[in-house]
């Protein structure tokens, strides 16, 4: 009954992971690096947004399982149908319901995309409090960081710096809209904290489920 409780949480939070995300996408003020890459490939290849999160989640999952071959720890299998859940409903969030909406200015905007940002911590902060399942990029760069010796934050820093590299790169050169904007400056000063203070406060509540 225990686990059954730990997966209905983590479920539930997926699901304000993939509203959080859009949300944001929606606000369209900037998105976290990875995201923002997401949707710049959206942009080129004309493929929805959630789709595009879903192949780079897939091909991190790959990535760890090539990387650690026998190490690979069956449980984070699970990476694969959570890639899909999340891209499946930022597709219908971003897509369906938020389609028709419309933000009057630069306030509501900017209101939107912290509330975005304070659910998004909220959600991912639950996630790893249950710990069932983590998510695939970071998953990846563990991974990397066990074989490579390099520390875990400096490669999970350089694959957002490459994310907002590429990010620029195919802006300018193939007149995309920018995609990492004054959002993800944003949301790189107060998610960590945010992540920080959530993550202290829940996992006592999961732990006493």
């Amino acid at each position: 009954m225990q686990q059954l409780k730990k997966v209905s949480l983590m479920l539930i939070s997926m699901v304000f992971v993939a509203f959080s995300a859009s949300i944001n996408i929606k606000a369209a003020i900037g998105l976290p690096a990875w995201d923002a890459i997401a949707q710049t490939l959206s942009h080129i290849s004309t493929i929805k947004v959630g789709t595009i999160g879903m192949i780079l989640n897939i091909s991190c999952v790959f990535g760890q399982i090539i990387l650690l071959k026998k190490e690979f720890p069956l449980r984070q299998l699970l990476q694969i149908p959570v890639s899909v859940l999340i891209g499946t409903l930022i597709n219908y969030f971003y897509y369906t319901l938020f389609d028709s909406l419309i933000l009057p200015n630069y306030g509501v905007t900017l209101l939107i995309f912290l509330t975005g940002t304070l659910l998004a911590a909220i959600a991912v902060s639950m996630v790893m409090a249950v710990n069932i399942v983590t998510f695939p990029l970071e998953a990846f760069c563990m991974a990397l960081a066990l074989k490579t010796g390099y520390r875990f934050a400096v490669l999970r820093q350089s694959v957002d710096i490459l994310a907002v590299i590429l990010t620029f790169t195919f802006a300018f050169t193939l007149s995309v809209p920018f995609t990492a904007r004054e959002g993800t400056i944003i949301g790189m000063l107060i998610f960590a904290p945010l992540l920080g203070l959530f993550i202290k406060k829940l996992r006592p509540l999961v732990d006493n489920i």
